[in-house]
């Protein structure tokens, strides 16, 4: 038997003892809400529960198995639970049983990511567009049209109108793709990842012998990370608990940060609504980080008006406040980051005990630069490195063929994205130019004649090039200039219609304009660009990399939510950046933008460190620190400005500390007393 009383703290034995009948559960941050999960399934099997009658739903292969290992240790190995995993895994193993009530045989196939862009290509096709003739939606760009519309139960037009503008006079005909590809699906008897839900939720409600099937088998279902559901995830967990009602959500409304996969707030907020006899259960106790960072992440969500309110509270005893410097610019925060990051090494914090959060994939660049300028080896998390995007190595070779008329292989990317231009025609034309006498001189009306031998398409395309390329004669052709024109040209166009997400590439390629600013020769500015793209596929691991080697971790914030750092430092938390133009726009944008913030902050075990340049994109565009830093308790932090002088800008929190080592800080050895901070003498 086991001991709960001794083995959780109240608030955890307060949910496993009476999480009965409908039941939400508020943990906050550290607060141990995967270990109240899984005790709370093994007090239903001590109960005398029936395993396949207990339904634990999570949202990622690793968080279920998790939740399994840790059920099967409490058991000693004994109990098997059948009916764990992902929504998609619940899923696929019911439509396995019953998929012929909804056209498709029991035997069907799932397609990946890769085989459903194969299948919109065809419908693409089908639809009598040819994309190498005129610019029109990648197959990844309407897929996730598709998708985002069916998760939220939503239209096409609504999606278009919301995130793609830009194709919202398409939306006839992405109307047309999106039922073909439905009917191709069916007709080939496979299922993408989105249909895995939707067919799970209209076969709950269309056929009632199903549905009453599985609300009477669970008669206890668990739901873990509930404020990340959609309205179809949703739907279903509250058709499996018709029956019995004995329904526990488990999540944190204040960690709700992923609205753009159609994850919806209002689920976790609306509970009592759809369950007016809930029983609300809140787990403030956290393990994780010290009161100085507690305190200032209860002030930052407390400004939020849709949410629970809850309050952390530490058990770790209290270290230095939370720190806010001010820096000219992104290229100085850098600096001064990697400087302290040194520091906290020497005094005995691993680097992988480190981690540098921000907003956006883009705000890392400068500190990336730095990094490698100090050879410091460096994980990246969320995306590829900055020199490896794809549009920034677009960007780079139109700047490289500026700069050396001869690059056949830049000539080649470049050609290859115009309408109508595949190899065979990007050759032509490289070769033609290899052959003309032009090559001293690279004006429209020099060029121009070179695409003669392309086809009637490639001529479009061709032409689309030198509009592109008139914008770029018309500079100076120093770099910043260049990636400006580029910026106002032709290929925002291109960035459009091949990514779902070209606001971001775009906000990418003004960050590498405003390095490129600081760089006055050309050649020189490729040279070092180069330099850190090879050094980053040569020396930086990603998320899958292996290997030993103590590395520092970059992240965005998003795909650092559920881990954590002894050392914190939150960059770029500048007015427009964080939170940026477009959450101030969206309703409830900014709400979830300081969610995001309280996410990042909570990382933090001992050390948080919160910085923003003074200057924007440019040297003309200044910028002042982010709302999120105006509207904090002064008392909760210390703010400093930078100063341009010998030595570390930021303060070695040992001098706030009686002489003590990193080693006493460590959770599992004895702690000592701290001194207040020499404000608060």
């Amino acid at each position: 038997m086991i001991d709960f009383a001794k083995e959780l703290n109240t608030e955890q034995v307060d949910v496993v003892e009476h999480g009965d009948g409908p039941c939400l559960v508020l943990a906050g941050a550290g607060s141990g809400k995967t270990r109240t999960i899984t005790y709370r399934v093994a007090y239903l099997l001590e109960k005398g529960i029936d395993s396949k009658n207990i339904l634990l739903v999570t949202f990622t292969n690793k968080a279920a198995q998790e939740m399994k290992d840790r059920v099967a240790l409490l058991t000693k190995g004994n109990i098997h639970l059948p009916w764990s995993g992902t929504y998609h895994h619940i899923a696929y193993r019911i439509l396995r049983q019953y998929a012929k009530l909804l056209g498709y045989e029991n035997n069907f196939t799932i397609l990946d990511s890769e085989d459903s862009l194969d299948l919109m290509k065809l419908c693409i096709k089908q639809e009598g567009i040819d994309r190498k003739q005129r610019r029109f939606p990648s197959p990844a760009v309407i897929h996730s049209i598709v998708s985002f519309a069916r998760n939220a139960e939503t239209t096409i037009e609504d999606v278009l109108d919301r995130k793609h503008p830009h194709w919202l006079e398409l939306s006839e005909i992405i109307i047309r793709i999106a039922e073909d590809y439905g009917k191709r699906k069916v007709q080939a008897n496979a299922m993408d990842f989105d249909d895995l839900l939707v067919n799970l939720y209209l076969l709950l409600l269309k056929f009632s012998h199903v549905r009453e099937k599985f609300a009477e088998q669970f008669k206890y279902i668990l739901v873990d990370e509930y404020q990340d559901t959609n309205k179809i995830q949703a739907s279903i967990i509250k058709l499996f608990g018709s029956k019995h009602r004995n329904v526990l959500v488990v999540g944190d409304d204040a960690q709700s940060i992923y609205s753009f996969r159609a994850a919806d707030i209002q689920h976790i907020l609306d509970f009592e609504r759809d369950y007016p006899d809930a029983h609300i259960f809140r787990l403030e106790t956290n393990y994780r980080s010290t009161p100085n960072i507690l305190n200032l992440a209860n002030d930052i969500i407390a400004q939020n008006k849709s949410q629970y309110k809850k309050e952390l509270k530490s058990v770790i005893d209290p270290l230095v406040k939370p720190e806010v410097y001010s820096f000219s610019d992104a290229s100085e925060e850098g600096q001064s980051i990697v400087e302290r990051i040194l520091e906290l090494h020497s005094e005995g914090i691993p680097l992988n005990k480190i981690a540098i959060l921000f907003r956006a994939a883009f705000h890392s660049q400068a500190l990336e630069m730095e990094l490698v300028k100090r050879d410091i080896p460096y994980d990246y998390r969320g995306g590829t490195r900055f020199f490896e995007r794809a549009h920034v190595k677009d960007i780079l070779a139109f700047l490289r063929i500026y700069a050396n008329k001869s690059d056949v292989i830049a000539w080649s990317r470049i050609l290859n994205m115009q309408v109508g231009i595949g190899p065979a025609g990007a050759q032509k034309i490289t070769q033609a130019f290899q052959h003309s006498s032009t090559s001293a001189s690279f004006g429209i009306e020099e060029i121009q004649h070179l695409g003669a031998e392309l086809s009637v398409r490639g001529q479009v395309g061709w032409n689309d090039f030198l509009q592109i390329w008139k914008k770029l004669a018309d500079t100076q052709g120093k770099p910043g200039e260049l990636i400006h024109a580029l910026l106002d040209s032709k290929y925002v166009d291109y960035l459009e219609a091949e990514y779902p997400d070209s606001r971001e590439r775009m906000d990418d390629i003004k960050q590498l304009a405003a390095f490129a600013e600081r760089q006055k020769d050309l050649s020189q500015f490729l040279a070092e660009s180069s330099m850190q793209e090879s050094y980053a596929r040569t020396h930086v691991k990603s998320d899958s990399s292996e290997g030993k080697e103590e590395r520092l971790v970059l992240s965005t914030i998003h795909q650092a939510k559920g881990l954590e750092w002894d050392a914190v430092f939150i960059i770029n938390l500048s007015a427009g950046q964080f939170p940026n133009d477009r959450a101030m726009r969206e309703e409830n944008g900014v709400e979830e933008e300081r969610r995001l913030f309280y996410v990042a902050v909570t990382r933090a075990r001992k050390f948080l460190y919160m910085s923003y340049p003074l200057m924007g994109w440019s040297a003309s565009m200044l910028q002042g620190p982010s709302m999120f830093i105006e509207e904090l308790d002064r008392d909760l932090f210390d703010e400093h400005t930078y100063e341009n002088d010998e030595g570390s800008v930021f303060d070695d929190p040992s001098d706030d500390v009686d002489d003590i080592s990193y080693e006493a800080l460590d959770d599992d050895k004895p702690k000592r007393s701290f001194l207040k901070s020499l404000d608060e003498l």
